[in-house]
């Protein structure tokens, strides 16, 4: 006889059908409720705010909470079969292989909250804990909403980030939206983003480009020695960045050759420039390292905080990282040279047998990162005034952070510079922030790398588009 499967009891929207889990809720609640509590009231603030504060904490949070279980019970559901319904010892197992991501994302948060909190005492705000369960909760909601998304999942989460940082961030830092820090926000981003463009095209490919940090120093102190020395500082910029692309191009011949090995090689050609253009500037000098000599007027204008774009107060630096991300954005998406990119990234065998050439697209891409990482050393001598070889240094980190954050996979063939995009922004406002609220370099640093981990996680999980060709 054939049996007919009846769902299980249904439930209000907001209050899961276990009463283990609304106990649970209710204990996780009321230990954050006291939490916020006591620092409340250890930081000073008025016993008003305080209860005021915690009883809409402890509302939204149980809120939330049960929300949060409602819907793992219903994708439970929604994959169970008549036998898996009996079998009650299989739902934790259950719930974690389904949303072990989640959960691994939001007890990794937790520690890191519970580590700055332990070794940074002005972080111990009732603030800043409301800021943290928010984000937490706002996590949850991307990671389950991008669940709809057959591509692009790691994207919309990063832009759900973004949206719930610059929200948190306003409440919690005083000035956060005030025109001078947009703006400080903004043109940092733009150097990232101007240096991330060779990166994300290295990506599309497969590759990566560890150079990068090192063409950014060579060029910062490159330019402004070629300026010492009396060359016209518009023809010393047009060589630094022809110099640049020859970097490149070499990184990308010789990764070709020596496939496989792509990430030693270009690493080793950096240390190589830097070095190199290190022993050059210190011919006569005793500053290794370092240039000192007048900047240019317009290269300061062009990059500095201050400089303004036919009056308006925005950088000029600014418009021009829009201007060439509408540029690559376009690129990738309508012309033949970003169709061969995603097709060389995602089956090489199947694009060489249509006949594109990935000798000619592997040295290009390679060739566009070292313009674009020169590129960034000019901007970036014009932003500090002095040439440092030590100015790219950051860029090695971020620049790949970047990319991964936005979702375009480091396998190739999936992602795009609009994605980069939102991951530049997503870095740079979290730095913002934690700068915000007294954090110090290392804990950026640490909590990038923490927020990378999660980001990968996603899109390795999906099949790859090799296996779907």
């Amino acid at each position: 006889m054939s049996q007919t499967y009846l769902p299980a009891r249904s439930s209000s929207a907001f209050i899961p059908r276990s009463r283990a889990l609304v106990w649970l809720n209710l204990a996780l609640t009321f230990i954050v409720g006291a939490i916020g509590f006591g620092l409340g009231f250890w930081q000073g603030i008025s016993a008003q705010q305080v209860i005021l504060y915690t009883v809409v904490l402890v509302a939204i949070l149980f809120g939330l909470l049960n929300y949060i279980a409602v819907i793992f019970e219903g994708r439970l559901d929604a994959t169970a079969t008549p036998e898996a319904t009996n079998e009650t010892a299989e739902g934790p197992r259950s719930l974690w292989a389904n949303n072990r991501i989640v959960i691994v994302v939001m007890v990794t948060m937790l520690i890191v909250y519970l580590l700055i909190t332990a070794t940074v005492p002005t972080f111990r705000t009732l603030g800043n804990l409301i800021a943290f369960l928010l984000l937490e909760a706002i996590l949850v909601f991307a990671f389950k909403v991008s669940n709809r998304f057959s591509h692009g999942r790691s994207a919309f989460i990063g832009l759900i980030v973004l949206l719930a940082l610059i929200v948190i961030s306003s409440f919690t830092i005083s000035g956060f939206l005030s025109a001078a820090n947009i703006r400080a926000i903004l043109l940092f981003a733009a150097f990232l983003g101007i240096a991330c463009i060779g990166q994300t095209l290295v990506a599309l490919l497969g590759g990566l480009d560890l150079s990068i940090p090192f063409v950014i120093g060579a060029s910062n102190i490159g330019l402004l020695f070629l300026v010492s020395l009396g060359v016209p500082p518009w023809l010393a910029f047009c060589f630094v960045l022809i110099i640049g692309g020859g970097i490149g191009f070499l990184n990308g011949v010789l990764s070709y050759r020596l496939q496989g090995q792509a990430l030693i090689l270009t690493l080793g050609m950096g240390f190589a420039v830097a070095g190199l253009v290190q022993i050059l500037t210190s011919i006569g000098s005793s500053f290794s390292g370092n240039v000192f000599a007048p900047v240019p007027k317009w290269l300061q204008n062009l990059a500095a905080m201050n400089g303004k774009t036919f009056g308006l107060s925005v950088p000029p630096t600014i418009i021009l990282w829009i201007v060439l991300a509408i540029i690559v954005i376009v690129g990738l998406r309508y012309t033949a040279y970003g169709r061969h990119i995603y097709a060389l990234g995602g089956n090489r065998r199947s694009a060489k047998l249509i006949g594109i050439s990935e000798f000619k697209y592997w040295t290009l891409a390679y060739t566009i990162s070292g313009i674009s990482a020169a590129l960034t050393g000019s901007l970036l001598l014009g932003w500090s005034g002095g040439g440092f070889i030590g100015v790219g240094d950051q860029y090695l980190f971020t620049t790949l952070a970047a990319v991964v954050i936005g979702g375009t996979s480091l396998m190739g063939g999936l992602g795009g510079y609009g994605y980069t995009v939102i991951g530049v922004l997503v870095l740079q406002v979290l730095s913002s922030f934690l700068i915000g609220i007294g954090l110090k370099y290392e804990w950026q640093q640490f909590i990038f790398g923490l927020l990378i981990l999660p980001m990968v996680a996603l899109y390795g999980r999906a099949p790859h588009i090799r296996a779907q060709v």
